[in-house]
């Protein structure tokens, strides 16, 4: 018999409503015939079906191997793919292992990429503490961060990324009010940042190591690299990452994924971090997982040895960076003559930044995106879900959120498609002109 009592759930549970991911995702469905400009996933046809299918071969044409495969895993992954996520990094890095101070202990193989960042937010995160992010950055990582009930504080940006003078006074600030205590992390995407395309300057990820350890002073203070795109670089090499430039390796936790670069569904990512972090991220995952999935970690594990992984990074290379100038020549033809628009030419990765006049706003809520979803059948995300609202101030007191961005993308959509989604969202844009 219902008593029809009230459920009362955890605090985690209400700090993790109404997660804007699900609502995208949700219009997509609800609105058939749109163009979404707005999911970020890979493109379908470049998924390396062939090349999974002769890993798969080749890792079932012994029978050992295979049921290696087919076994439970380690909490920290398998012993085999991590030493090749070693060299993996080294080759990127175009630096030895030994140079990096990184060993197999140092990484924890996870699914995804997303797990890693829940997970680092779990052991290290406890309500009322502090992570600073860029201004734009990550929405997802902001669900991450506003379920753990942390405080997040903006950094502002420029063209290069994350701008240091502003993390100074941020820091400055903060301890003018006694929470510089509180503060544990400072995340960025450090690649062809996902919102903004932007990538953080090579001088600024040497001293953003320098001020997270000159602003240690009551406890350590990560820098939390998230490298999800770094592998799609189309103008010019893979630059060194923020880690890189960490000589002690006490500083900087990397992670990185194979969603992007090779396949979403096989959930393989990684994450680098100093011994103590390591060991409480096994403890935590070993509780939640026993590990990642074993079969995918084999998989991956084959394609990297055989060289299959390599061979497909080049290819999507070439697809995306077709697709990313596509994007950028349907801006130019559907949007040059609407009076202050402007957008980001993206070096890497998978997004264009669309910054439109100041009073059209691109929230859910706003007239341009009802009539962009119904009327010109279109999607995209809106901007200000990529700035952090700091809880720890109060409504007057809060930095200003810019509501008249959108993050377009390029990944999922075929050219034809990339063409008429710009030529649709133009139309919708110069409604409110």
């Amino acid at each position: 018999m219902s008593t029809n009592k009230k459920i009362k759930f955890s605090n985690k549970r209400t700090w993790s409503h109404d997660l804007p991911i699900s609502f995208l995702m949700q219009q997509g469905v609800e609105n058939p015939g749109v163009l979404s400009l707005a999911a970020g996933l890979v493109d379908q046809k470049s998924l390396p079906a062939g090349l999974t299918k002769q890993a798969f071969d080749h890792l079932f044409a012994d029978p050992r191997t295979a049921k290696e495969a087919l076994q439970y895993g380690t909490t920290a992954g398998s012993l085999a793919l991590r030493t090749l996520l070693l060299k993996h990094l080294s080759r990127l890095e175009q630096k030895s292992a030994e140079a990096l101070g990184i060993t197999v202990d140092n990484m924890i193989v996870t699914t995804g990429s997303q797990q890693y960042l829940s997970l680092l937010g779990e052991v290290l995160l406890d309500p009322g503490d502090i992570c600073l992010v860029a201004a734009p950055t990550y929405f997802v990582f902001l669900g991450v961060l506003q379920g753990l009930g942390a405080r997040i504080v903006s950094v502002e940006t420029d063209e290069f990324g994350m701008r240091m003078d502003s993390l100074e006074a941020t820091l400055a600030m903060l301890d003018s009010q006694g929470q510089l205590s509180r503060v544990k992390m400072i995340y960025l995407v450090s690649d062809y940042e996902n919102p903004s395309g932007v990538s953080l300057a090579l001088d600024r990820r040497k001293q953003v190591v320098e001020i997270a350890r000159s602003w240690s002073r009551e406890q350590r203070i990560f820098v939390l690299e998230d490298l999800a795109y770094r592998e799609l670089c189309y103008d010019g090499p893979v630059v060194p990452s923020i880690r890189s430039f960490d000589t002690t390796g006490e500083t900087v936790i990397l992670t990185q994924t194979f969603s992007k670069s090779f396949s979403p569904g096989l959930r393989v990512g990684f994450g680098v971090a100093p011994d103590e972090v390591c060991a409480a991220i096994r403890d935590k995952k070993g509780n939640d997982d026993f590990g990642s999935t074993n079969f995918s970690q084999h998989i991956l594990a084959t394609a990297l040895r055989e060289n299959l992984y390599y061979d497909h990074v080049e290819y999507l290379r070439t697809v995306y960076r077709e697709k990313r100038d596509c994007m950028l020549q349907a801006a130019d033809l559907h949007f040059s003559n609407i009076p202050n628009v402007h957008w980001v030419h993206p070096r890497g990765g998978l997004y264009v930044w669309m910054t439109l006049p100041d009073g059209i706003e691109t929230g859910f809520n706003s007239p341009l995106f009802q009539k962009a979803i119904h009327e010109d059948k279109v999607m995209y995300v809106p901007g200000e879900l990529c700035y952090a609202v700091d809880t720890g101030r109060g409504e007057k007191e809060q930095p200003s959120i810019q509501k008249n961005h959108m993050r377009l993308t390029f990944g999922v959509q075929n050219l034809a498609g990339i063409q008429e989604g710009m030529q649709r969202l133009a139309n919708a844009v110069k409604s409110f002109v």
